[in-house]
């Protein structure tokens, strides 16, 4: 996740610092470990920053500072005595100080329904250098967290970019939890959820819901219109994103417990206005043979060795009339034939829902290489019986050697192409995008490639008529054989006067 979102280079240093801060503390221990324990420690400075604040002006105002409700009605967390930072810090160096952080866990969890049974709490286990903690505590104490200015997202996107280092670390178990910002963004900017009911069956951290809400906001909107619902199977994975939206102010209901969406799903009367999903790619085993009669297989049962159609089926399932989806999945979800699929895809396009499809460029994901779509599909399409396709895989910037971006203009790109397409008023543009028929795409045999419909991109005439150019070109090889001919002559004659022969 590169920090070109033009926030100064203040913020961008106070990231930097928190990852820092983490890197002192990990030691030994694996990512996947102390990813917690640093994400905890966020969180717990954070919301004890944001009660003091909230302390401060009660005290002013010569209210109640005890009061709990005088927290929680403008959406602060009560903080106990026990769990403040001044009596963190002042432990910073002591034995004691996992326990004392553990407890103060406890404290906040006990005063606070929302987070039961979510904050880490194993400070006080012995693989965790004391020494290193203190340190860690330290930086913390000189770093404010609360809001600067009118910048509200200072922490949530530092809490953000520690996920995105971690998901680096992790690699291919980064899936669990992390989806590239970017790709994030262009669902989002496509969809447009300004109000309505949001939903993401496996929400992994929470990032469509924060992307959700920082697009309601960048357009001036109330997030207060937005109703979040999501789960995930991991436990861990759903207690990062119950912190991570806590840490936005965001709502959520994700169920009371993880769970696995196909076999228990924690909201079965919903009906979304949008969906956003990353799915887990190509999942196998996925049904045990229970789930073969389920109501969710509208368009045929998908294959027990790949559950890509599945999470498709139960996301249709659970739109509104007029709801609509972005999802990412493997490239071989636009073509495959196997277990039924290709029945499958093709009477969901028959169906005439799908609406998009986006051709993503490669090397955007920590965790694979495997070249994804994005798809979206709408209940109640403006342009019926038409899909359009965009082949973006040339778009992106190669943030390091093995990482893509997509640049806030590639994404406000595809967003612009699919309004207009929308609207009526997109003219195709060969190599790049299309408007095809329904009936087009049954001639190619329903498979939704964007590369079958998008053509090559039109040449370019330089104006230069063909005889002249001919005559230039075949010039300017003339001229170099000539210069390869003296070069060969030259080596020749370097290597006769060493004593090697040619």
């Amino acid at each position: 996740m590169a920090l070109t979102n033009g926030k100064n280079s203040a913020d961008i240093g106070f990231e930097e610092q928190i990852w820092a801060a983490a890197d002192i503390l990990r030691g030994n221990m694996d990512a996947a470990e102390y990813k917690h324990v640093v994400l905890g420690l966020i969180f717990l400075k954070y919301i004890s920053d944001k009660f003091e604040e909230r302390y401060q002006a009660l005290l002013d105002d010569n209210d109640d500072v005890e009061d709990k409700d005088a927290y929680t009605e403008v959406n602060v967390f009560f903080v106990p005595p026990i769990a403040r930072w001044n009596v963190i810090a002042e432990a910073a160096h002591k034995a004691e100080i996992g326990t004392v952080i553990d407890d103060a866990m406890r404290a906040i969890e006990k005063e606070n329904k929302r987070l039961k049974d979510v904050l880490p709490k194993n400070y006080a286990r012995d693989e965790l250098d004391k020494r290193r903690l203190g340190n860690v505590v330290d930086v913390f104490t000189n770093i404010q967290m609360i809001e600067h200015g009118t910048d509200k997202d200072i922490l949530g996107r530092t809490y953000e970019y520690c996920l995105s280092k971690f998901a680096e670390q992790e690699g291919k178990r980064a899936g669990e939890f992390f989806t590239p910002s970017c790709v994030v963004r262009t669902l989002v900017e496509v969809l447009q959820p300004f109000e309505g009911r949001v939903y993401d069956p496996c929400c992994g951290s929470g990032g469509m819901f924060v992307q959700s809400a920082k697009f309601v906001n960048s357009h001036s909107g109330n997030i207060g219109n937005l109703s979040i619902y999501g789960q995930d199977a991991n436990p861990t994975t759903r207690k990062m994103a119950i912190m991570n939206l806590a840490i936005r102010g965001i709502e959520a209901d994700l169920g009371k417990y993880n769970a696995d969406t196909f076999h228990n799903d924690l909201h079965p009367t919903l009906k979304a206005d949008y969906i956003m999903a990353n799915p887990p790619f190509n999942l196998s085993d996925w049904n045990d043979g229970s789930l073969n009669d389920d109501m969710r297989w509208k368009y045929g049962l998908p294959p027990n060795g790949n559950a890509n159609f599945a999470w498709m089926q139960h996301m249709i399932h659970h739109l509104a009339p007029n709801g609509k989806l972005g999802l990412v999945l493997a490239n071989g979800s636009l073509s495959s034939q196997s277990g039924g699929e290709g029945e499958i895809r093709k009477k969901i396009i028959e169906d005439d829902l799908v609406e998009c499809i986006v051709a993503m460029p490669t090397q955007l994901f920590f965790t694979t290489q495997i070249p994804v779509s994005l798809w979206f599909l709408n209940r109640n399409k403006t342009q019926t019986g038409r899909t359009l396709f965009i082949n973006a895989q040339n778009m992106g910037t190669m943030v390091t050697r093995r990482l893509r971006e997509m640049t806030t203009d590639d994404i406000a790109k595809i967003a612009g192409i699919c309004t207009a397409f929308k609207n009526g008023t997109l003219e195709d543009k060969p190599g790049f995008y299309a408007t095809v028929k329904t009936e087009e795409i049954a001639k190619q045999g329903y498979i939704l490639t964007p590369g079958r419909y998008v053509g090559q991109a039109d040449q370019e005439d330089d104006g230069e008529p063909f005889g002249e150019k001919m005559m230039r070109l075949t010039g300017e090889l003339s001229e170099l054989f000539i210069q390869s001919q003296a070069l060969d002559e030259e080596i020749r004659q370097r290597l006769g006067e060493v004593g090697y022969e040619v």
